[in-house]
């Protein structure tokens, strides 16, 4: 069996951690060759390839990124896409595909699952926001990023008595602004989910400079004021329709300046929480979910995804894994508010 693998949407920390583990069980258990499709599925939709061998994987566990690269290319929105990645992988001998990748690349998995091409699905996703999975590779490693950068954000806030407003990824789900803004002690956290209204945070900052200390307030990408619209990078859309978040932190930053006529500065983590090495639980959760997806291919069990189930690795279908977004629950968000001010 010839097994191709590729990696679509953003990159995260993990990604190299699945290749290796896919290809050293498929190889040493089973025998089978693999190929590597680059820049996602523009990989297969070109014929863009790599053959992927024991060497190629040996020390790629700690690396962050993908050596297969990335893109955020949807066939779906390319003539005759279909047909050109059904002709690619008869032409290169592929008879299944392991498709890495969030809502968007396992979308397209879906869809070519239905069309017939036998696809296995991986979740990937900094977000953590895939609903059939517990956790994704590469949120722990995100939030790991997002908490060190708010614990040295603390000191400088305090030597100069200024707010700081960090702004983290999440367009639509605010794990990683929760869970980096309750471990970094945040005196504020602004989520997608709820609506914030400005004249109660400017309440919680002032609260807290009462008391002698420094507000850090921690706000995701996607977050909304009462009333307010998305701020937006620019306004131009990918081939999945998404536009680019951004500025959300300034905005707010010079909200709680003007009206508290304390110093506020804005620290915008972007790409940072994306790259380098990934932590010992994302290695690990990845690797568990690369030696589950050979099972898969191995059962002919397509239209599928490795999940996260509690401790368990388990197979959903990519239908279901693709139906909704995993958002922060009220209840969840409520909890944290009292530590907020």
């Amino acid at each position: 069996m010839r097994v191709g693998v590729l990696t679509g949407g953003g990159d995260c920390p993990g990604l190299n951690a699945v290749i290796r583990a896919v290809v050293r069980k498929g190889i040493e258990v089973h025998g089978w060759d693999f190929v590597g499709f680059r820049n996602g599925w523009n990989g297969p939709l070109t014929g863009d390839s790599r053959p992927l061998g024991l060497n190629d994987v040996e020390d790629i566990l700690t690396r962050g990124g993908t050596i297969l690269r990335s893109s955020r290319t949807n066939p779906y929105k390319v003539d005759g896409g279909v047909d050109k990645i059904k002709q690619v992988l008869a032409d290169q001998g592929v008879d299944a595909l392991i498709a890495i990748g969030g809502e968007d690349t396992l979308g397209v998995a879906k869809r070519l699952t239905d069309d017939g091409v036998g696809v296995v699905g991986v979740p990937k996703t900094i977000d953590n926001d895939l609903g059939a999975t517990d956790y994704t590779f590469g949120f722990d490693t995100a939030v790991s990023i997002a908490t060190e950068a708010i614990d040295r954000l603390h000191t400088t806030a305090e030597s100069h008595h200024r707010a700081l407003v960090v702004e983290v990824m999440g367009r639509h789900a605010g794990w990683i602004a929760l869970h980096s803004g309750l471990a970094g002690g945040a005196s504020v956290i602004l989520v997608p989910e709820k609506h914030f209204n400005v004249d109660q945070v400017v309440s919680w900052v002032e609260r807290r400079f009462e008391k002698e200390f420094a507000p850090i307030i921690v706000v995701a990408e996607g977050a909304l004021p009462e009333g307010g619209e998305e701020k937006l990078l620019t306004g131009e859309k990918d081939a999945f329709g998404h536009v680019r978040l951004g500025g959300i932190g300034t905005w707010l930053a010079d909200e709680i300046a003007n009206r508290t006529g304390k110093e506020s500065r804005a620290v915008v983590l972007g790409h940072v929480q994306r790259g380098g090495t990934p932590t010992a639980y994302d290695r690990v959760l990845a690797t568990r979910f690369g030696l589950n997806a050979v099972d898969a291919v191995a059962d002919g069990d397509f239209g599928v995804m490795v999940a996260l189930k509690g401790t368990d690795i388990v197979r959903v279908k990519l239908s279901e894994a693709t139906a909704e977004l995993k958002t922060v629950p009220v209840e969840r968000y409520q909890e944290a508010e009292v530590f907020f001010g």
